[in-house]
């Protein structure tokens, strides 16, 4: 008993002991390890760096975004608008040209029963534009001869 009283101290000494070993850790670390944690360093520093560099970037592109969708979104209206504006002439354009065909019909019928021999005035054509007159190409003049060169 004394025996495996004296094993079980002796046991609990060592787990005592690795224990207290690894939970203060240990000082020594080996030169290749050292160099291995200083190279991880500067590569996650690196990448830290690189990271925020580009989370700069996406801020910058999610703003130009958002500034190309509201010149759209506003062209997209003003093309919406112009569209309405574009079919109401239209519509009234078809309304007046409507009128005008009644008022030509109408205007000799009426015309033709009051004076038979009254002629129904018809639109004059559109002028068109007269062609640009051409120009004559200037002639350069001749450099005089000195008189008394020769």
């Amino acid at each position: 008993m004394t025996r495996t009283v004296m094993v079980r101290n002796l046991v609990a000494v060592a787990a005592i002991t690795i224990v207290s070993v690894g939970l203060s850790g240990c000082d020594y670390w080996p030169p290749a390890l050292q160099t291995q944690i200083e190279q991880l360093r500067s590569e996650l520093q690196a990448v830290t760096m690189e990271k925020a560099q580009l989370e700069n970037q996406y801020a910058s592109f999610a703003k130009v975004k958002d500034d190309l969708q509201a010149q759209v979104d506003d062209l997209s209206r003003s093309n919406r608008d112009k569209s309405v504006m574009i079919n109401s002439l239209q519509s009234s354009l078809t309304a007046a040209q409507g009128r005008l065909v009644k008022s030509l019909k109408v205007a000799p019928t009426k015309a033709t029963a009051v004076k038979p021999s009254a002629k129904v005035p018809q639109m004059a054509p559109a002028k068109k534009k007269a062609p640009a007159k051409k120009v004559a190409p200037v002639k350069k003049k001749a450099p005089a001869k000195a008189a008394g060169a020769h």
